[in-house]
Parts: structure tokens; sequence; C-alpha cells
């Protein structure tokens, strides 16, 4: 269906009595933006930050009234504001199908040598591949992340993704742990590993991994799941890319996951918490900082890689 929408910047202001009048007023949703470029990238467990500066967008039925809606907002928030209304923005926007409207920017990704992340079974541009050649037959990886994290856009997927194309993989049993969209593990199938576990505490997870091994053909070789479930066998190379705080906290939960002289892989970590979850990790494995290791820190994040020590 189609939509109004409303768009206004309150600032520093405190965003709640205004969500509280969108609501009141008939607002259908209500999102809240950052009005510049200060990102939340890691909030601390239980916490829920706001930018220095907040934009706010409601969505409203087609049909309704700009005008009466401006005055019912005035009326909600009267005693409440010392000024003015903040500017207001009323947009018509046509319908569509929004979980999937961002797609329409995810292009062919190369990661390394020679793996490949395409949306919809989209494929790179004669050029991309010629200039890519001498690496090696590229590997294709058709992705549809669903509702699920994880396209190889963000860095920290990235990370992953690069040492996946680089190692040694053949005949290897692999879990992914915080599978998201299950492109790590169906990457390292791809590339020649022997067996994936892939679990999540998302359901929606489970389901965009299922949709993504079946679409890439290794559903015969990969098990997916929640965490909760999951079969507790140690594997030769365990991926985490989640956050630094569960990282730390899993530690030695993750670590009985590996074999002895497997890898583990974790991301999802800022640059300057490195130390402090290898740390965590330092009874169990050998991990090289990661300003030592050529690729292993991208805009901020870090990949820590590390061998699991015999006994």
């Amino acid at each position: 269906m189609p939509f109004l929408q409303l768009t206004f910047t309150v600032g520093s202001l405190d965003p709640e009595p205004f969500e509280a009048a969108l609501l009141a007023s008939g607002a259908l949703s209500i999102t809240l933006e950052d009005a510049e470029d200060n990102p939340v990238l890691e909030p601390a467990p239980g916490t829920t930050p706001l930018w220095e500066s907040v934009r706010i967008k409601a969505l409203f039925d087609a049909n309704d009234d700009p005008d009466v809606l401006t005055a019912l907002l005035q009326q909600q928030l009267a005693g409440q504001l010392t000024g003015p209304l903040p500017a207001l923005t009323f947009t018509p926007l046509a319908d569509r199908i929004w979980e999937r409207e961002w797609l329409k920017d995810f292009r062919p990704m190369r990661f390394g040598r020679r793996l490949w992340i395409c949306p919809d079974r989209q494929r790179p541009t004669a050029e991309s591949l010629a200039m890519s050649a001498a690496d090696g037959e590229p590997c294709f990886i058709d992705l549809d992340p669903g509702l699920a994290f994880g396209t190889g856009t963000h860095p920290t997927t990235a990370l992953c993704l690069q040492w996946l194309d680089q190692a040694a993989l053949a005949g290897k049993t692999v879990i992914d742990y915080g599978c998201g969209s299950g492109v790590l593990a169906i990457a390292a199938l791809m590339l020649g590993a022997k067996h994936a576990v892939a679990v999540d505490i998302d359901p929606q997870a489970v389901t965009a991994t299922l949709d993504n091994a079946s679409r890439n053909r290794v559903a015969d070789r990969i098990d997916v799941g929640m965490v909760s479930s999951m079969r507790r066998a140690p594997a030769d190379i365990l991926l985490a890319n989640i956050l630094a705080e569960p990282l730390e906290a899993l530690a030695e939960s993750l670590a009985s996951l590996v074999s002895s002289g497997g890898h583990l892989v974790l991301s999802g970590l800022l640059a300057e918490a490195a130390e402090r979850v290898a740390s965590r990790y330092a009874p169990w494995f050998d991990i090289a900082p990661p300003s030592s290791i050529d690729g292993a820190v991208r805009d901020g994040w870090a990949r820590l890689d590390g061998v699991r020590r015999a006994g």
C-alpha cells in the first residue's frame, strides 16, 4: 500500500514525546535515524544510545491530510515544547516491497582472489572478471540475506570472507557461529570445505541460511539450527562474526568447539577491543595481533586469527 511519510529533525531533544504524539496522531510506524554522521557502532549491553542529532521518520496512511496531521501534532505536543514544531516534510511514498528495497544497491562483490558474493544470481561484468582472471577460477555465491545480517558489505563480514579465500579448506569441517545469512559457512563449502555447521540465536537467520544453502546447492553438506540445540562437536575451523562482548563471554565455550591444531577466526569487534578479546582466548589459542597481519583491520574493525594449541 502507498504511504505518506513525515520527516523532521529534533536534534538533541528527547524523541519520546514526539514518538508518543505521532502514535496518537495515527502513525503506522516510526523510525529514528542519525541526522548527521555519528554512528553508534557497538553500544554497551542493555543500553539504547541515540545520536547527537536525531531525525524522525513516520509513516501514515496515504489519504491522511498533512495539514490535519500538523494540527494534531501541535495539539499533542502543546505545553511540551519551548518553541515551535520542527520543520515538517511530507512525502508521498509509492507501494514497494520495503524489506527488499535496499537490494537495488547490492552488486556482485569480490573478496580476496576469487570469491564473489552475488545478489539474485547476478554476475560481475566481463571487465571485472577479466581483471581478476589471473587469480584463478572465480567462485560465485548467490546470496539473498532475507531479514538476516551478512552480505559482505560490512567490514567484519568482508574480513572473514577474505580469510576464507586464502585458507586451505579442502576436506575441513567448519562452524559458523552467529551465521546470519549463512554467507561464511556457504563460502567455506564452496571453497572446498567438507562439512559446515551454521548456528544463530535468531530464527530468521536459520531460515535465511537454509534458503541460501539450497540456492548454492550445498544443503546436503551443512547443518543449520539454533545455538541452543547445536551438536557440540569440535571442528577444524570456527568463525564467529558477532560482537566483542559476546565473544569475551563465550570464550571457553567457543574454544571447546575447535579441534587441536584448528583455526579460530573472530570478527565483529572494533580494533581497540582486539587485545582485550584476544586475552580471553589466550589460554587455548596462539593469536597474532591484527596489526601484524596484512588485511586484518578494515575501517576500524578487526579480525583475530588463532590456532588451537594441543592439549
